[in-house]
């Protein structure tokens, strides 16, 4: 059967908040790269990106922070499926196993889905860490800070007046795309800079 494209205004589908994260190489470009694929996404419409924030890793501290965002989609594919589509995101960036908590070039994690509960084998949703971490939360209210936990019946907001997680989160700038021209923008006068010097 012939799917509807969710490009498509007439497409409702599920309403869908995915958790982007990096600290390792260029973790601005990183963010920017899987928002890019996950646009690109067959049966996924992205709808927005929040701000990307500067957040103090969880776990251990002898590692760069993070860069975070969550972006907000529109999709046709079951929990599942929308799981390995990130996790084939993840591979293509060149993700591999590491240790808990540890340096990621990409994490993509898959926070709601709609209203739906699910727990099947390593896919849990909504993402079994969401009401507890600020780097996720912090973003996920600024899209959506009405989204309820379908599991315990509060708001975005309402877990953020709950939480007890102290890492500190920066914002660190308002679009994925001004952040980018920043970056650029720096390595430009580095480059110059060391030119220069010889």
């Amino acid at each position: 059967m012939d799917l509807p494209d969710p490009a498509d205004e007439n497409v409702r589908g599920v309403i869908a908040f995915i958790g982007i994260g990096s600290n390792s190489g260029n973790p601005v470009y990183n963010c920017r790269q899987a928002v890019r694929q996950l646009s690109e996404t067959a049966l996924v419409r992205l709808l927005r990106c929040s701000s990307l924030y500067r957040t103090e890793p969880v776990g251990p501290q002898d590692q760069p922070w993070f860069i975070n965002a969550v972006a907000e989609i529109r999709t046709i594919l079951p929990p599942r499926q929308l799981f390995e589509a990130l996790k084939g995101i993840e591979r293509r960036m060149g993700r591999t196993d590491g240790p808990k908590w540890g340096p990621r070039v990409i994490d993509l994690d898959l926070l709601l889905y709609g209203q739906e509960v699910v727990s099947e084998g390593d896919l849990t949703v909504p993402h079994p860490e969401l009401h507890r971490r600020r780097f996720v939360l912090v973003p996920l209210c600024e899209l959506a800070s009405y989204a309820i936990h379908p599991a315990f019946g509060v708001s975005a907001r309402g877990l953020m007046d709950r939480l007890t997680d102290q890492g500190r989160v920066e914002l660190y700038h308002s679009t994925v795309a001004e952040a980018e021209k920043e970056v650029a923008a720096s390595d430009s006068e580095t480059n110059s800079f060391n030119e220069g010097k010889r």
